[in-house]
C-alpha cells in the first residue's frame, strides 16, 4: 500500500506543529520549510482543522497549532482520515467498472488487511514518531518573503 501525498503532507504538518508547540505557525512558513505549494497545504490545513487535529486562528498574528498534545493524536486516526477517499483497488472506488467485482473474493481480504494495518497504526501517536525532536526544531521557522 502506498500512502497518498495528501497523507504525507498531513503528517509533515502535524510533525512540524508538534515540534513548534510554543508558537503559532503559518502556512507560508510550513510551505517554505517543506517546499510544498501553499495551495496544496491549504487543503491539508482545512482537512486537519475540520477533523480537530489542529486549531486555526485567523487574523493578524494568527496561525495554526496542534489542537491536542502529540501524545493524544493517534496515527491510525490521522492516516485513516487522510486516506478516506483513496481507493487502493478499482472496486473500492466510486467509479468501479471491474467486470468481476460481483464474484471476486479479493475485497473482503483487503478489508481485513486494511483493518489490521490501521489497528497496528493505532498503537502509535504523533509523539512516538517525534522521537528526535531536534530534527524538526532545527528546520528554519522564521521565513521571510
Amino acid at each position: 500500500m502506498k500512502l497518498s501525498t495528501f497523507t504525507d503532507y498531513n503528517l509533515r504538518v502535524l510533525l512540524y506543529l508538534a515540534a513548534h508547540q510554543e508558537k503559532l505557525s503559518t502556512i507560508q512558513e510550513i510551505a517554505t520549510v517543506y517546499n510544498i505549494s501553499e495551495n496544496h497545504l491549504m487543503k491539508v490545513i482545512h482537512h486537519l482543522a475540520k477533523n480537530n487535529f489542529i486549531q486555526s486562528i485567523r487574523g493578524k498574528g494568527g496561525g495554526i497549532r496542534l489542537h491536542r498534545h502529540p501524545s493524544e493524536l493517534n496515527l491510525g486516526d490521522i492516516i485513516r482520515l487522510a486516506e478516506e477517499k483513496s481507493a487502493i483497488v478499482e472496486c473500492f472506488g466510486e467509479r468501479n467498472q471491474c467486470c468481476i467485482s460481483a464474484n471476486c473474493q479479493l475485497p473482503p481480504i483487503l478489508v481485513n488487511a486494511f483493518a489490521a494495518f490501521y489497528q497496528s497504526l493505532s498503537r502509535y501517536t504523533l509523539q512516538d514518531i517525534l522521537l528526535d525532536q531536534q530534527i524538526f526544531t532545527s528546520l528554519p521557522t522564521n521565513i521571510s518573503k
